[in-house]
């Protein structure tokens, strides 16, 4: 008769408090940070999933929230709200969930390391090895290998080392990277019953995550833009909502251009997230034009201009179109021509796979 032996299951159970702190976060996303709203969605996801329990209520799992700092109180709240805000530790909790779900686990690194094509004297090494050139440092020598020649060459009886017998390790480039990410928040983006700013938030607090964790020497800048473009703090973003906006591509393309104008990294890149056409151009008097219909000449032709501009600066633009019109996908067409950069044309679904996809790929020789 055959005998089974099971061993004890270790794998991680969820708390009560886990699970419940899972769904907040997301749902502070969708409420923008209201605390209010996401606790009333909470409740009605509770009262059909039956999550809490008769031990661990919801009441319990707000006080938990609030002794272990993830919300606070704030001056009684004049409109009848609760009073409770997320603290600067809910926001990190959100980017770390944030990259986890898009990005998958990590591990951390101390430097920057998008890894080049290019070998030579960079600061990881390969095993590679190449002859000891002058101005390689000491530290760069393969000893083991290096004595290995200068006893083929020179034999036991005659030993000596000489210019001729050293290698040295080839090392690969770590580049920085300097990059603006560019958020499109016009009206748009909530249009037709469908969220696309929330999946837009979520992409940015994971690729802000994933550049303080595993590239700590890059520089991630963040722009919206509507009727103008404007740059936000990390901690701003999941407050950000969608405004009665138009789509002023060019003057998101040209913030983020002065943004990396004043980096020092060789490597920059602009990421930008939309799904609608540009309709809106800032003039010098101060006045708007706008024009939703189609696709206008006068302001497609600035956003072409720019994306030119960029491209001679050799800033890379990056653009994840989340619309399907065949005329708007056209226009990323010939604006991506004009920058001789990328484009995905993509659902919400995998739009963090093709930014990290990407993010990971762009990797050129960093000049020292």
């Amino acid at each position: 008769m055959l005998g089974y032996q099971f061993s004890k299951y270790t794998g991680k159970i969820q708390s009560v408090f886990d699970r419940l702190f899972g769904i907040f976060k997301e749902l502070l996303l969708y409420t923008s940070g209201d605390v209010d709203e996401a606790l009333d969605w909470l409740k009605e996801i509770d009262n059909e999933h039956k999550i809490s329990t008769k031990d661990y209520t919801l009441e319990d799992f707000i006080e938990d929230l609030k002794k272990k700092g993830f919300l606070r109180e704030e001056l009684e709240d004049p409109n009848g709200g609760s009073g409770l805000s997320i603290t600067a530790k809910t926001e990190r909790s959100i980017r770390s969930s944030a990259l986890d779900q898009i990005f998958g686990k990590l591990k951390k690194s101390n430097a920057g390391n998008h890894n080049t094509k290019k070998s030579g004297r960079g600061d990881e090494q390969t095993a590679d090895l190449r002859q000891y050139q002058f101005g390689d440092s000491l530290d760069q020598i393969a000893m083991n290998e290096s004595i290995k020649n200068a006893l083929i060459n020179q034999g036991i009886d005659d030993f000596g080392m000489t210019q001729k017998d050293l290698v040295v390790q080839e090392t690969l480039y770590k580049a920085q990277m300097s990059t603006v990410l560019m958020i499109d928040i016009s009206h748009s983006m909530i249009l037709y019953g469908e969220d696309r700013i929330t999946p837009a938030k979520k992409v940015a607090l994971a690729l802000a995550e994933l550049i303080k964790t595993r590239y700590p020497k890059d520089t991630l800048d963040i722009i919206v833009f509507g009727n103008d473009a404007w740059q936000i703090k990390l901690e701003d973003l999941p407050y950000l909502k969608v405004g009665p906006y138009h789509t002023n591509t060019v003057a998101g393309l040209e913030l983020a251009m002065d943004l990396l104008r004043k980096k020092k990294n060789a490597n920059k890149q602009i990421f930008m997230i939309t799904d609608g056409k540009p309709s809106c151009i800032k003039e010098r008097d101060g006045s708007y034009y706008k024009n939703s219909m189609g696709l206008d000449e006068y302001i497609v032709n600035q956003c072409l201009n720019k994306a030119a501009a960029c491209r001679r600066l050799k800033i890379p633009i990056t653009t994840f179109m989340i619309a399907q019109d065949n005329y708007l996908q056209q226009f990323i067409h010939e604006f991506t021509e004009a920058n001789k950069g990328k484009a995905f044309y993509t659902g919400l679904k995998g739009l963090g796979e093709f930014i990290f996809k990407d993010y990971e790929s762009n990797r050129k020789k960093n000049s020292k």
